[in-house]
């Protein structure tokens, strides 16, 4: 199969869908490789590492996108790509489809086979190509809230950990997944005063086993949420439905009830945010303050660590896309049904079920019954 990679082009991304090694695994495989030059700068992966590798570079990106047959990214396509989307492509990429229409419908109309890292969901109900990222953001998300506390950033003057004599930092966690678990290591590691909020019990337990008397654990609904965001000094959104559009659990009536320059990090901002004043911002220009709560909701928070997010990513993601260029998509899912949960879109037809629920005028396509 031609497999292809190209530069990413979102804001501040310099992640790469393949590495050296990867290509080295590909072209074992038997497979062609076409790269855009560049695409791995910002990873720290230098074009001679690619063409060691065995792959063949090309200068422009609708190069690449015309020569492949399997196209592997990081980030969604932006709409300065939709014209490169071919039928019968198979793109192998995060999606998050229910956050955006636009790429949807393009998605649909170029009759691309999208499978999405996010939906992707092994048979213990793990998202093996989302948690790299979810452990990444989760940790990063209290580095950044931790700074956007500073003062000159619009934030209350509190260090996280504080010192002795002096109060330590609240700080919420909504979500006990894989993101708010990593969230709370670092913000536990630094000495925070922290809370976790879930609404599945035997996670609750979980977290509760593992951190002990270091964290408050709570049910999450909105008396309990309320509750404790008046007090916090940092609130983490770590909310997540595979695929879906995330439920907006931290109300725009909370704010005027928090302190002033508290920070407020949505990292489920990717699938649409689980904040009700929550919009979506760049590494560029990552902050925007509403009635006093400074907002982090940068849409691809793992950009900021190349290096390592790349290499933690394609760890993960180098298995499926192997299965999938050496016996075509179709005979991949056949052989490994775990597949079929990420493919998106088919031949011009919605068939992520959490995807087209997410919007009112989107029919459903069961995968299994177009092949």
């Amino acid at each position: 199969m031609r497999v292809g990679c190209v530069k990413e082009i979102k804001n501040n991304e310099y992640r790469v869908g393949l590495t050296p090694d990867n290509v080295k695994s590909y072209v074992s495989a038997g497979h062609e490789v076409y790269i855009q030059k560049g695409a791995g700068i910002g990873s720290g992966f230098t074009d001679e590492e690619y063409r060691a590798a065995g792959a063949n570079l090309l200068n422009h990106p609708e190069e690449v996108w015309a020569a492949s047959e399997l196209m592997i990214k990081v980030k969604e396509p932006l709409e300065e790509e939709f014209s490169y989307f071919h039928e019968g492509l198979i793109l192998y990429t995060y999606l998050h489809l229910a956050a955006d229409r636009t790429e949807l419908d393009a998605l649909v109309n170029g009759k691309v086979k999208s499978v999405a890292y996010e939906t992707l969901m092994e048979r213990d109900g793990s998202l093996p190509c989302l948690i790299p990222m979810s452990q990444i953001a989760g940790r990063l998300c209290i580095q950044e809230g931790a700074k956007y506390l500073e003062k000159r950033f619009g934030g209350e003057g509190i260090l996280l950990a504080g010192v002795p004599g002096t109060p330590k930092a609240n700080v919420v966690i909504l979500g006990g997944g894989t993101v708010g678990m990593n969230a709370c290591k670092i913000a536990t590691g630094m000495g925070a005063s922290v809370t976790i909020l879930d609404v599945n019990l035997k996670r609750l337990e979980y977290l509760d086993n593992m951190f002990g008397a270091q964290i408050q654990t709570l049910y999450s609904n909105d008396s309990n949420i309320e509750k404790v965001v008046k007090d916090a000094d940092l609130v983490i959104g770590s909310v997540l439905i595979p695929g879906g559009s995330t439920p907006k659990v931290f109300k725009k009536k909370y704010l005027k009830e928090m302190k002033p320059g508290a920070v407020f990090v949505d990292v489920a901002v990717d699938q649409g945010g689980c904040g009700e004043s929550t919009r979506v911002t760049t590494h560029d220009d990552p902050v925007y303050v509403e009635d006093g709560v400074v907002h982090y909701c940068v849409g691809n928070m793992p950009g900021a660590v190349p290096r390592t997010s790349t290499i933690a990513l394609t760890n993960a993601t180098i298995k499926y896309g192997l299965q999938i260029a050496d016996r075509g998509l179709e005979q991949a899912c056949r052989d490994n049904h775990v597949l079929y949960s990420a493919i998106n879109t088919y031949d011009g037809k919605v068939t992520c079920k959490n995807v087209a629920d997410a919007f009112e005028d989107l029919e459903y396509t069961d995968i299994h019954t177009l092949f």
